[in-house]
């Protein structure tokens, strides 16, 4: 198996999207994600060398369903397009998480959409030190590799509890604390993928590390 294998089953699934075809693909369904979650096995080991607080999660548990959600999204497809793992979120802590889809591939990690309480707590954060968060954010590196906050949809006035003229009210606008790195298929298969995962990996940790403090402290 490759990642060759898993983008030209996904892409089939894409044109066939119904159970029947599932139903008739199941074998290959289930010999694409076994290999998806072994290479994720394999990742975890040198996760664990590069990063001694990693949590590795066993990678069948990290994958997401293929299955959407037809409860709460009924005009979405039945079944997604893509492959995705979330990775090192202990007590569901804000995650890096791997994409591999036809439409696009990409890894990040934070905070998407998170609820009330946890998004008070990252916003409280960023008042009491949001330079610290700021730093982070404005590394020339992380720049260069994440270009900056996902654009969410900023509230266009401040939350409540924060002035309008605070230091940090860019980043207290915003609902979301994500960043995603845009990989290519080429770039998914060739040799040295895992290598490129560990590089953005180790260069998310701080932004990923500022939040999940935010969120226990």
């Amino acid at each position: 198996m490759s990642f060759n294998k898993l983008y030209d089953f996904l892409r089939e699934l894409e044109k066939n999207n119904s159970k029947d075809w599932m139903d008739d693909n199941r074998k290959r369904y289930h010999e694409n994600r076994d290999w998806f979650a072994s290479w994720i096995e394999e990742l975890n080991i040198k996760l664990q060398k590069v990063d001694k607080d990693y949590t590795p999660k066993p990678g069948k548990k990290a994958l997401n369903r293929i299955n959407n959600n037809l409860m709460y999204h009924p005009n979405k497809p039945t079944y997604k397009n893509h492959f995705g793992a979330g990775l090192d979120n202990p007590n569901k802590f804000g995650d890096f998480y791997i994409h591999i889809g036809t439409n696009e591939s990409f890894m990040g990690g934070g905070y998407w959409h998170p609820g009330t309480k946890v998004l008070k707590s990252i916003r409280d954060a960023i008042d009491y030190n949001g330079d610290d968060f700021q730093k982070v954010l404005d590394k020339k590196s992380f720049r260069k590799m994440f270009g900056g906050l996902i654009d969410d949809n900023p509230l266009k006035t401040s939350p409540k509890g924060y002035p309008a003229d605070h230091k940090h009210i860019a980043l207290l606008n915003h609902k979301s604390f994500a960043v995603t790195r845009q990989v290519t298929q080429k770039e998914v298969m060739d040799s040295d993928f895992q290598d490129k995962v560990i590089e953005v990996y180790q260069e998310i940790l701080p932004f990923r590390r500022y939040l999940n403090k935010a969120v226990t402290v």
